[in-house]
């Protein structure tokens, strides 16, 4: 089983992108991705960005042989998705929010966050998938006493769950947080196992580039993790293999 978990930007460089998943349509059984716009009338940012309006749609018509579950945490028209090969069991999927914004005006970065998450079964072996997007506050990836909570609700949520899981995503966190240590708790953070030192392709600019992360719990078999060097976003790819 292969899965590769990417901050998409809203599809800003999509020519690379549309390339990079044609490529891997046939070998990758699910895509978790997060900033997916789906009609939406424009980028919800606080800056001007040439985002695709309609990715979800792109996205569906570049993998036909995948079913998009979609979460959106504005309206309907921006959020996060999971993308599993249609010959896979979905048994169960929802989402939670992990952090409220009543007040959200429409554009910059804090709006409401949510965890989505499916459970599938593969030749008798029942997975958990939770696919982040953590908060992002505009002045770094530290610790704040939001983040704080997010995670303490992302654990306890994880914390029911009996069999294998994988919790992946986009946590705009920094690895030596508090926030992502409470993560680590009976999970494997794969990036700091791989001695992984950056999540980030040349689009993004900024020192801090640490954001994405994949952990699993030590029951699933990972046979191959690694960060793809293809600069379809100012995020790269995660990919993990797992038996």
């Amino acid at each position: 089983m292969k899965l590769i978990s990417l901050n998409l930007w809203g599809g800003r460089v999509y020519g690379p992108l549309e390339k990079f998943l044609k490529e891997h349509v046939d070998n990758v059984d699910i895509f978790c991705f997060q900033e997916i716009y789906n009609d939406a009338v424009d980028g919800m940012s606080d800056v001007p960005r040439e985002h695709r309006r309609n990715l979800l749609a792109d996205l569906r018509q570049l993998l036909p042989n995948h079913k998009a579950y979609f979460r959106p945490v504005i309206k309907n028209v921006y959020g996060i998705g999971i993308f599993v090969k249609k010959d896979i069991s979905v048994l169960e999927e929802g989402e939670m929010d992990i952090y409220k914004s009543p007040d959200y005006t429409g554009h910059g970065g804090n709006h409401t966050r949510n965890l989505q998450w499916i459970k599938i079964e593969v030749d008798g072996e029942i997975y958990s998938i939770v696919n982040v997007h953590g908060l992002w506050t505009g002045k770094g990836k530290n610790d704040t006493p939001e983040r704080i909570a997010q995670s303490q609700k992302i654990k306890k949520f994880m914390s029911v769950m009996s069999n294998p899981k994988i919790l992946c995503g986009d946590f705009n966190l920094l690895p030596d947080t508090e926030s992502m240590k409470m993560l680590e708790c009976d999970m494997i953070n794969l990036i700091k196992k791989h001695g992984i030192k950056s999540t980030r392709s040349h689009h993004y600019a900024k020192e801090e580039k640490f954001a994405d992360y994949v952990l699993v719990s030590s029951d699933v078999k990972v046979k191959k993790f690694k960060v793809l060097q293809e600069p379809v976003s100012d995020h790269l790819p995660l990919l993990l293999e797992f038996a």
